[in-house]
């Protein structure tokens, strides 16, 4: 087991007890719909009333327990109620809740722990802001690099997802939030992502495709394009497919940038935080932004973001550049303190992109024996599993991956979905997951995945590539997580069905 706390997950997990959703389960669920607005999302993936959660895992009021591979779309990278966490919770609650912008000891504890943990040059040497959420710090940080620029114009990429608060959602790709919102437009310059699986300027040879067609945008005055500031990146797509660029496009966006006097904003709110492996995205290549962006993780589930900028790059910011009553919470701010001090003792990083390693390999010798998955990329405990109806093709299948979902949910199991189509199956548990769960939800997933292919007949005449099922697997088998004997797995219960697609 992972660093959980003292408590870990519920150790009998998945375990269903009523097919869900469970009688309590639909109660609450048709009371939250007689006063909430329809536009909730969540509720149509998964309809469970939660009653509690510990570690990885979640129980619901009919007392069904499931295996958490959502954690909140990693915002739980330390999982429900880690110990120390709650502690510090605790400990702040009973001195001050609400201080607005004005010092307390747990305010100047954050920005010392914070200061030590940010990358590169940022280390020590830059300046913070405070914001509410991760769309919010996305927005200070365009405006921020547009303030010190004295122009406008920001680049980010296809299948970016950068939130839909106030004017960031025109930073997002995805027409269905633009269709709902005024905020569209704007001074914004979208360039296809280097996707090596779905490659659109030459993804698949490097990212030299991109910066050829970046430096066009820039030095040839019939681009179209009047100007640009900064450069928004995910280090890896998030709501886009969990895609993993090349190695070399971090890097040689960082030099793009140096080049033509342009800012380079990170968006580490999904990638940040241990999510990759290491503390932020961008190690994995060495390279530093010039701002950076984090959210989710920092509050442990209380709503905290930050924006974090290089100290030189702008001076005297007016008083209210940014406004927001509850920036900077003190609660929140304790539980971000020991967030930062988790990650940075013990090896609970290394464990992550050790076991993710291996998981991606589980993963890809599951695909080998099912057609229907296409991809499997990813790094640390960010992998996206993609699903097309033909590998040649590669013609997108959402239908099997939301099918999959609720497969997956009725055996126990939390995994969402991502990617233009929804045809990507993302793993995003929380880092202290203990592999005897990993174990069991990958037996539950390709015991799902065999649900769906269709007569047994048809599974005995596709080619077996490696062992047959989680179960079979042992070390001396190739590529694994170490368990000698995984527990025995649940049985297979009955496909949950809803009638909603995704939002």
């Amino acid at each position: 087991m992972s660093d959980a706390g003292e408590e870990g997950s519920y150790p009998d997990a998945p375990r269903i007890v009523h097919p869900p959703p469970g009688p309590r389960s639909r109660e609450l669920l048709a009371e939250q719909g007689k006063w909430e607005t329809e536009a909730v999302a969540y509720p149509h993936y998964f309809p469970i009333a939660v009653a509690s959660a510990r570690g990885a895992t979640i129980e619901d009021v009919d007392g069904n327990r499931f295996i958490d591979w959502v954690a909140g779309i990693s915002v739980l990278n330390l999982g429900h109620r880690h110990p120390r966490l709650t502690a510090a919770l605790d400990a702040q609650s009973r001195e001050v809740w609400h201080a607005l912008e004005l010092p307390t000891e747990a305010r100047v504890r954050f920005l010392k722990e914070l200061q030590a943990s940010l990358p590169g040059t940022l280390r020590n040497h830059a300046r913070i802001f405070f914001t509410v959420t991760g769309g919010d710090a996305i927005e200070t940080a365009v405006q921020l690099a547009d303030y010190a620029q004295g122009t406008h114009g920001t680049v980010t990429f296809s299948g970016a997802y950068h939130g839909v608060h106030g004017g960031a959602v025109r930073l997002t790709s995805g027409r269905k939030y633009h269709s709902t919102s005024p905020f569209v437009g704007g001074a914004v310059v979208r360039v296809p992502f280097p996707d090596p699986y779905r490659p659109v300027l030459g993804a698949d040879e490097g990212a030299a495709g991109t910066i050829s067609y970046l430096t066009h945008l820039v030095n040839d005055p019939y681009s179209g394009v009047d100007g640009v500031s900064a450069v928004l990146v995910e280090p890896v797509l998030g709501e886009g497919g969990y895609v993993v660029p090349p190695p070399d496009f971090l890097p040689a966006l960082r030099e793009f940038c140096d080049g033509h006097g342009i800012l380079l904003i990170a968006d580490e709110v999904q990638t940040g935080l241990g999510r990759t492996g290491k503390m932020w995205g961008v190690e994995h290549t060495g390279v530093t932004p010039d701002i950076l962006c984090l959210a989710k993780t920092i509050g442990g589930g209380i709503p905290l973001s930050v924006v974090a900028y290089r100290s030189d790059l702008v001076q005297d910011l007016p008083r209210g550049f940014h406004l927001g009553t509850f920036r900077g919470n003190p609660l929140a701010l304790a539980v971000g303190t020991e967030v930062l001090k988790v990650l940075r003792q013990g090896d609970l990083l290394e464990q992550t992109a050790r076991r993710g390693t291996a998981l991606i390999e589980r993963f890809r010798a599951i695909g080998e024996r099912h057609p229907s998955i296409g991809d499997v990329r990813g790094q640390g405990f960010m992998i996206g599993v993609e699903f097309v109806k033909d590998r040649a093709s590669k013609v997108a299948w959402g239908e099997r991956a939301k099918a999959l979902r609720s497969a997956l949910f009725a055996r126990g199991v939390l995994m969402h979905t991502c990617g233009a189509w929804d045809q990507v199956l993302r793993f995003m548990a929380p880092l202290v997951i203990e592999d005897e769960l990993l174990e069991r939800g990958l037996h539950a997933f390709e015991d799902a995945l065999e649900s769906l292919d269709g007569t047994i007949e048809s599974r005995i005449a596709r080619p077996q590539k490696g062992p047959s099922s989680v179960t079979d697997w042992h070390p001396s088998a190739g590529p694994g997580l170490g368990l000698p004997s995984p527990p025995a797995p649940p049985g297979p219960h009955p496909v949950a069905e809803t009638d909603a697609d995704d939002a």
